[in-house]
């Protein structure tokens, strides 16, 4: 099967803004869970490590909605058409997002000893408060991309 670029757009479209509403909703996130633990901080610092707010944080957005357009093309060229049809499209969106959430998270055990700000960031190896907020960020993420993605590549949409 080729992939279809313009397909693999519009899930870039739909990955973008699923981390950017990922990204606006952490300030409610942090104080109902009471942990700091910030993905745009994370993103933002690995590049600008000892700049204030102003500094790291256009950086950390910018890479954060990059990496969902990323993973919103990689979901809509290669994972979506394989996956059988959902009851509801955010579904297959929201157990796509939470498997890569639980494979990817030991790796914090990198940052904690290897990001150049880690003595200024929460702690993520044993903190169950900042892998319940991950968990919680990856549903809304997954449930986003997957209903945005399914309506910008209705089934029928004709590749060109």
């Amino acid at each position: 099967m080729a992939l279809d670029r313009r397909r693999m757009l519009r899930g870039a479209l739909a990955g973008g803004v699923a981390a950017g509403v990922w990204a606006l909703q952490q300030p409610l996130d942090k104080r109902v869970m009471r942990c700091d633990y910030d993905d745009v901080e994370l993103l933002g610092r690995a590049v600008r490590p000892h700049a204030k707010r102003r500094g790291w944080y256009p950086l950390g957005l910018t890479l954060h909605v990059q990496n969902g357009a990323v993973f919103g093309a990689a979901y809509a060229g290669l994972l979506a058409p394989r996956l059988p049809p959902a009851p509801a499209p955010a579904l297959c969106g929201l157990l796509v997002a939470q498997v890569e959430n639980l494979t990817l998270w030991p790796l914090g055990r990198l940052s904690d000893r290897f990001h150049p700000a880690r003595t200024e960031l929460p702690h993520l190896t044993g903190n169950r408060r900042a892998l319940a907020q991950a968990t919680w960020r990856h549903l809304l993420f997954g449930v986003v991309l997957g209903a945005l993605e399914r309506r910008l590549n209705r089934p029928g949409r004709a590749a060109v």
